[in-house]
C-alpha cells in the first residue's frame, strides 16, 4: 500500500515538473520573439535614420513594425474636392487625384519624446513645407484642402514635437494642408472651443478654399499614419485610444483630443460653443450638437486610432469648469445662439513662421457670473 501511494506521489511530481518545464519553454519562446522583434525594430529605425540623412524628404517619425499600409477600417470615402492647377500648361500630362489610401504609408510608428527637439531641426527635416506651415503634394491632386487648428498657450515645447511628427505624417498622407496655431492672448481663463471657432474663421480668411478642418490638441501625436487626417461623410473623431486612457475609448460620446469636420458640417452645428471657460465639457457639447443635427460620429479602427500624449501638468488658468455638466445638459437650447454666429474676438497678430502660422487673439474673459460658477 505504501509503495502504491509512493508511486502515485512520484507520478504527480513528475507531471508537475513536466508542466513547469513546458511553462518555462513557453516563457522562453515569448521572450525570444520579443527580443527578436526589438532587434528588427532597432535595425528598421537605424535604416530610417540613414535614409532620412540621405533623402531629406523621407520619414522623420521612425516606423515601429512593418505592417502593410491599408485604410482605416470602416472609414467612409472622402469626397474629392481637388481642382487642376491654374498654371498647368496644356502640353503637360494632367495630374491624377491622389489615391484614397496613399501608397507610401508606414503604419505603426514609434513615438517618443526623450530626444531633444528644436524648431531648427523640424525645419531642416521638412524643406518642402512652405512658409506658414503649408504643403501641397506635387505628384497628385489632393482630394481636400485641410486646415489644422491647434488651440494654444505656453506650449512651445509640445509644439516642437507635434510639428516634428505631424509634418512627415501629413506629407505621406498626400494632404494639402496648412497648420494654424490659435494663441490665446493674456493670462485669463483658457477657452479651447472659442479659440477653435476663431481658427475656423481666420483660416478661411487666409485661404477660402479650405473645405476640411482638423481640431487637435498640441500634446497628442498619432501612433499610426493610416489614421488619415481628412474629412468624411460624417464628423470624424480621430483620437479613439489615448495612452492615458489605456488605449481605449473612455465613453461612447467622447469627442475630445483630435476631431475633424467639413466646412458644411461645422456650419450646420453653428461651430463650437463659446462659453466653456476652463477645462472640460466643450467636446461633449460638440458631440451633442452633432447628434442633435442628425449626424453621427465616425471613428477609425481602435488599432489605428491610437495616440501618445506628451505628459504635462495642467495649465495655469485652465482649471475644471464647474458649470460644464449643467451646460452639457442644455446644448439643445444654447447651440443656436452660442457658436460661430455669436463669436466675438480681437485679432492681435498674424505671424507666418516657417512651419506654422501663428494667430494671436484676444477672446476676452468669462463674465463675473460665469467666473463665480
Amino acid at each position: 500500500m505504501t509503495r502504491l501511494l509512493l508511486g502515485v506521489t512520484l507520478e504527480r511530481i513528475c507531471k508537475a515538473v513536466l508542466l513547469l518545464c513546458l511553462l518555462h519553454f513557453v516563457i522562453i519562446m515569448i521572450l525570444y520573439f520579443d527580443v527578436y522583434a526589438q532587434h528588427l525594430d532597432f535595425f528598421s529605425r537605424f535604416n530610417a535614420r540613414n535614409a532620412s540623412r540621405a533623402h531629406p524628404f523621407s520619414n522623420s517619425s521612425r516606423p515601429n513594425g512593418t505592417i502593410p499600409s491599408y485604410g482605416p477600417a470602416g472609414a467612409e470615402a472622402p469626397s474629392p474636392s481637388a481642382k487642376p492647377s491654374a498654371n498647368q500648361s496644356a502640353t503637360e500630362k494632367p495630374l491624377q487625384p491622389c489615391q484614397e489610401t496613399p501608397p507610401g504609408l508606414v503604419g505603426r510608428l514609434l513615438i517618443e519624446f526623450s530626444s531633444p527637439m528644436s524648431m531648427e531641426r523640424v525645419q531642416q527635416e521638412n524643406p518642402d513645407v512652405r512658409q506658414g506651415g503649408k504643403y501641397t503634394p506635387l505628384d497628385c491632386l489632393p482630394r481636400q484642402k485641410v486646415a489644422i487648428l491647434i488651440p494654444f498657450r505656453h506650449r512651445e515645447h509640445h509644439l516642437k514635437y507635434w510639428l516634428h511628427y505631424l509634418h512627415p505624417i501629413l506629407r505621406r498622407q498626400k494632404v494639402a494642408y496648412g497648420i494654424y496655431i490659435i494663441n490665446q492672448f493674456g493670462e485669463d481663463t483658457f477657452n479651447r472651443a472659442k479659440l477653435l471657432n476663431v481658427g475656423f474663421l481666420e483660416a478661411l480668411k487666409d485661404d477660402e478654399e479650405y473645405d476640411c478642418f482638423i481640431f487637435s490638441d498640441v500634446d497628442l501625436i498619432p501612433m499610426d499614419d493610416r489614421n488619415l487626417y481628412r474629412c468624411y461623410e460624417q464628423p470624424r473623431h480621430f483620437a479613439v485610444g489615448m495612452d492615458k486612457f489605456g488605449f481605449r475609448l473612455p465613453y461612447a460620446g467622447y469627442f475630445g483630443g483630435v476631431s475633424g469636420l467639413s466646412k458644411s458640417q461645422f456650419l450646420k452645428i453653428n461651430g463650437f460653443p463659446n462659453e466653456y471657460w476652463g477645462w472640460g465639457g466643450e467636446d461633449d457639447d460638440i458631440f451633442n450638437r452633432i447628434s442633435l443635427n442628425g449626424m453621427k460620429v465616425s471613428r477609425p479602427d481602435i488599432r489605428i486610432g491610437r495616440y501618445r500624449m506628451i505628459k504635462h501638468e495642467r495649465d495655469k488658468h485652465n482649471e475644471p469648469n464647474p458649470q460644464r455638466f449643467t451646460k452639457i445638459q442644455n446644448t439643445k437650447m444654447t447651440m443656436k445662439r452660442d457658436g460661430i454666429s455669436s463669436l466675438q474676438y480681437r485679432l492681435m497678430e498674424v505671424s507666418r513662421q516657417p512651419m506654422y502660422t501663428n494667430i494671436t487673439v484676444d477672446i476676452g474673459r468669462p463674465s463675473p457670473r460665469l467666473a463665480r460658477g
